[in-house]
């Protein structure tokens, strides 16, 4: 583990907004098998979250770091999307497995409670799951890629109660899971250590159990209305796809959003939402996903352990363009370095 947690620390790669999320994905050429001694016979599969491919968020920072690494080492990449309730998911892992692409990449923790007994089928074939730990199966061909969200949603949280001018802000979760509930526990500790009177309010656009939340732009957009008519001037969401709709909501609202997992200011393509659009909470899903890949390359992937991105490898972070929070960045260095250090040990659940 500690070698492919070393490989994180390589450098940033450029997010690529996707247009296809038609079900059943498809098959793409890689690059020309340059540098890192790598081999045209590598053939990754992605099986991606609910939402797919083109939810210029979660998903395709995933497919990012793939194709970072395939154009790196040569190659191809199969991805599948799952079905409308998302009940193929077993399906879609030993359809990449049958089909001979190793490693496979199962794409957010809904596959944590399936993978298991996939790759107990498939145990020539090496799997990533993204978010969900893996040392509890004991697999020797599974490896977990975690991430220390509630790291990064404190240093938002911070940012939003240094440029809150009411005083009120809010946090809209897609799905109510232990998970997304890590990004809320950070924010709300990032607003209560800057400014404790300013009031936070947190809302799920799905309960747990419904993954719809995490795809419907819709129901995104009334619930962080509902929170800028509340008074919140700046809302965080850690909501996939459905983050669309809180853009909407502050841009209706001459309020601030916050984005998640990917820099969602340069993956908008209405200008009038990506002035509304203050930071992200980067979760490098890309640099995991391809320091993943290139350890399998390298022979150096160890199975059955989990690799955790955090504020110290730079797994997790704050987006800094478009200049918003250039004026409190050194408010915002401070806390990381606290968190960094140990002094401040952010909580996980709300």
């Amino acid at each position: 583990m500690t070698k492919v947690a070393a490989l994180l620390l390589a450098g940033g790669l450029a997010l690529s907004a996707c247009a296809s999320d038609e079900e059943g994905g498809g098959e793409a050429a890689g690059g020309g098998g340059g540098g890192g001694g790598g081999s045209e016979d590598l053939k990754v599969g992605v099986a991606y979250d609910t939402g797919g491919r083109g939810d210029r968020s979660f998903n395709d920072s995933a497919i990012a770091g793939v194709e970072a690494a395939i154009e790196e080492h040569g190659g191809e990449v199969r991805d599948l999307s799952p079905n409308a309730d998302a009940s193929n998911r077993v399906e879609l892992l030993t359809q990449l497995a049958d089909e001979g692409y190793n490693p496979v990449i199962a794409v957010g923790f809904a596959y944590g409670d399936v993978i298991g007994d996939v790759v107990e089928q498939y145990p020539d074939t090496t799997f990533a799951i993204i978010d969900s730990s893996v040392e509890e199966i004991g697999a020797d061909n599974l490896v977990g890629l975690l991430f220390a969200e509630e790291q990064g949603s404190f240093l938002a949280g911070v940012a939003a109660a240094l440029k809150s001018e009411k005083g009120s802000v809010g946090f809209v979760g897609g799905v109510e899971t232990p998970l997304i509930e890590k990004f809320q526990a950070g924010f709300e500790a990032g607003v209560e250590a800057v400014d404790p009177a300013t009031t936070v309010t947190s809302q799920y656009i799905s309960p747990a159990g419904d993954f719809s939340g995490f795809n419907d732009p819709a129901k995104g957009q009334i619930v962080a209305q509902g929170m800028f008519d509340g008074g919140a001037d700046i809302v965080y969401h850690a909501a996939g796809g459905s983050g669309l709709g809180v853009f909407q909501a502050a841009a209706a609202s001459n309020g601030r959003a916050i984005g998640v997992d990917s820099d969602q200011y340069n993956t908008v393509d209405d200008p009038a939402l990506q002035t509304v659009i203050m930071t992200s909470m980067l979760k490098r899903v890309d640099n995991a996903v391809q320091a993943f890949i290139d350890g399998f390359v390298e022979g150096e992937v160890e199975g059955g352990t989990d690799v955790v991105n955090d504020l110290e490898s730079e797994g997790v972070g704050l987006a800094t363009t478009g200049g918003y929070i250039d004026d409190i960045q050194a408010d915002i260095d401070e806390f990381r370095q606290q968190i960094i250090d140990g002094e401040i040990e952010v909580p996980t659940t709300p």
